[in-house]
């Protein structure tokens, strides 16, 4: 399983040709222009296929999760042993039996309804009277899953037998934010559809929106990739592949395949696998330069500039017990789950480290590289890795303990940028191993601000 997992990963590392044409440049002085670029970056959902959809036809996330269970054959309640899935093995499809999809087969919208279950709002609602946006990754993974079972058909299905399949989420590409402010009570809207595919994998692009002023705004737009296993999660299952229905959705495919591509490059390109480039390793001595003492060649003798903190002194950690109520449709951690508590303590070191309330502006790069199980410790560390100007670059690795042996593995790593009201202390790596975490966190800034083409 993990093979096949990581076979789909190298397919999805960091990457995102964005639906749109545009490709902002800019300088990294260029404060203001930086602050705008992030507006370039929010697509609607293709023009034939909104016009044609129904609104809100899947009804609430919570009734989406319970049509989920259905079609899968999930029963209520907590079980230590889930239910055998084995007897549907035999009903798995090949790749030739499945008709082809277009993207407008795939696209479905749902809300959550805050404006009226005042429970639901408690769940959702900041201090400030905002959304937790940490919920709002929950349920926009959730529904990443149901636009699978949207886009997946097998005809040959008799309508008395479960779908033989399993959809797990491998990584989220990119999440943009715009600047409009969520209320915590009133509707959310979410809407997707399935934009490419793989043999066995499919990347999915989901919107939020919410109702201000009797017009939709919208607040954020994700591209996740979701992994087909088969319904005992322990083989890669076949998908439909997409027919596109009209010049807009092939525009869309061929996005997808250079989305694939690129994300391939930038994941062999890694810093954890390749060493630095020149204007990096020129960036490498300059720091070296500017926190060594001119005045003595004492061994690992550091010295702080002004205005400037450690690495080692910005983090932020947490040791989280899951339980059942955090668990998925697999006995599993929720994928979602991770993300909120992610990017919940991410939140709370850029506050502590800006002494102040920042903005999430983007989030790249959530990878999923192992599953947890639902008795698991979960340690997540918070590092602050890059600053520029106001913008804060956070790296959050989450870790599952072994309470018995004390190992523990690393099995999510989640890259956050924040924005300040003002210029930030600048933070410095003081080791070798922090100034390669600099590096790397200094690239997905860049990306994420649209400073590098790829």
């Amino acid at each position: 399983m993990l093979r096949a997992l990581k076979g789909a990963q190298k397919c999805l590392c960091l990457a995102n040709k964005s639906f749109n044409q545009v490709q902002t440049k800019l300088r990294l002085n260029d404060a203001p222009t930086l602050a705008a670029t992030m507006a370039v970056r929010h697509y609607s959902p293709p023009t034939h296929i909104k016009q044609s959809a129904v609104p809100n036809e899947s009804g609430t996330m919570a009734e989406v999760k319970l049509e989920m269970m259905k079609r899968l054959g999930l029963e209520h309640g907590y079980q230590p042993l889930p239910k055998s899935r084995e007897h549907l093995l035999k009903y798995q499809p090949k790749l030739e039996d499945l008709p082809t999809r277009a993207m407008q087969d795939s696209f479905t919208s749902a809300i959550i309804p805050l404006s009226t279950d005042p429970i639901l709002q408690d769940k959702y609602v900041t201090y400030l009277g905002n959304v937790r946006m940490g919920r709002l990754l929950e349920d926009m993974d959730m529904f990443a899953a149901w636009c699978c079972h949207k886009h997946v058909v097998v005809p040959q299905l008799r309508t008395d037998v479960h779908l033989p399949y399993t959809f797990v989420t491998i990584l989220v590409d990119r999440i943009d934010f715009t600047n409009t402010l969520a209320s915590g009570t009133e509707d959310i809207r979410l809407s997707g559809h399935v934009s490419w595919v793989g043999t066995s994998s499919m990347e999915v692009v989901v919107w939020l929106e919410q109702k201000q002023n009797g017009k939709y705004q919208k607040l954020t737009r994700a591209l996740f990739l979701m992994a087909a296993r088969n319904a005992t999660n322990t083989a890669a299952s076949p998908v439909n592949q997409i027919q596109p229905a009209n010049e807009e959705e092939k525009v869309i495919l061929d996005g997808g395949k250079s989305r694939k591509r690129m994300r391939q490059l930038l994941c062999a390109q890694s810093i954890f696998k390749v060493e630095p480039n020149d204007p990096e390793q020129t960036l490498m001595y300059e720091l070296y330069k500017r926190t060594t003492p001119s005045d003595t060649m004492e061994l690992n003798k550091r010295i702080l500039p002004p205005n400037c903190r450690w690495m080692s002194d910005s983090y932020q950690m947490s040791t989280i017990p899951s339980f059942p109520e955090n668990r998925n449709h697999h006995n599993r951690v929720f994928g979602g789950f991770l993300m909120r508590t992610a990017l919940e303590i991410s939140w709370a070191a850029a506050v502590l480290y800006c002494k102040t309330r920042p903005r999430l502006e983007h989030i790249a790069d959530i990878s999923f590289e192992k599953p947890v199980s639902v008795d698991s410790f979960i340690k997540m560390t918070a590092y602050v890795v890059y600053t520029k100007l106001n913008y804060v670059q956070i790296m959050t690795v989450a870790e599952v303990l072994d309470p018995h042996s004390g190992n523990q593995v690393t099995t999510n790593t989640f890259y956050y940028t924040f924005a300040a009201p003002d210029t930030v202390t600048e933070v410095l790596p003081r080791s070798y191993h922090e100034t390669m975490w600099y590096i790397q966190g200094r690239r997905k800034f860049e990306y994420s601000m649209g400073l590098k083409s790829n």
